[in-house]
């Protein structure tokens, strides 16, 4: 087994080439730095989900309480448009946790859109968020970010990648295994 591992793309393939990716998983996965760097290596444009949470959502996460599908609802919304928005291809990190929650940001987009798990040990996960600055998220969402995670199926395009390496060996792992699907 290798350090940094990646499962093939789910059978929900569409019929042409999605130029919207989001890096999904629970808070503090990774998604920011590891979207970033994709973008970087695709030359794609870069959003972050974080950006666009309402104050109220923001003041709510920052107090320890989760987010409703009422807090989240218009905040996917908005996140799928503004992806929609951009003219290149565009990678975006967003928690995208529950089923429901990517089909809305689908429905929302009205393209297809290859969702990029990352997947990864509570332990390291909260490990790695106990060592960041800044971020409104507290550890202490951490198990309601687990209970709420449904990892994309079988239906989706998706891949689902592991997060035990560095941000530059999961990016590189996402890239070969884009380019061993022509995606």
């Amino acid at each position: 087994m290798s350090m940094v591992e990646s499962q093939p793309v789910s059978n929900g393939s569409p019929s042409m080439k999605p130029r919207l990716m989001v890096v999904m998983g629970v808070s503090g996965s990774g998604k920011s730095s590891i979207a970033l760097s994709l973008a970087n290596a695709l030359n794609a444009t870069y959003l972050d989900a974080d950006d666009y949470h309402s104050a109220t959502n923001i003041d709510k996460m920052s107090r320890g309480e989760a987010l409703t599908d009422t807090d989240r609802w218009p905040w996917l919304e908005n996140f799928a448009a503004i992806m929609v928005d951009q003219k290149t291809m565009t990678v975006g990190a967003c928690s995208a946790l529950r089923t429901k929650y990517r089909q809305h940001i689908l429905t929302a987009a009205g393209e297809p859109i290859l969702f990029v798990y990352l997947d990864g040990r509570k332990s390291l996960i909260r490990q790695r968020m106990l060592q960041r600055k800044a971020h409104f998220m507290p550890d202490s969402l951490l198990d309601s970010q687990f209970e709420t995670l449904e990892p994309p199926g079988t239906d989706e395009l998706a891949i689902s990648v592991d997060i035990q390496g560095s941000v530059s060996q999961i990016t590189d792992l996402i890239v070969q295994q884009l380019r061993e699907i022509h995606l």
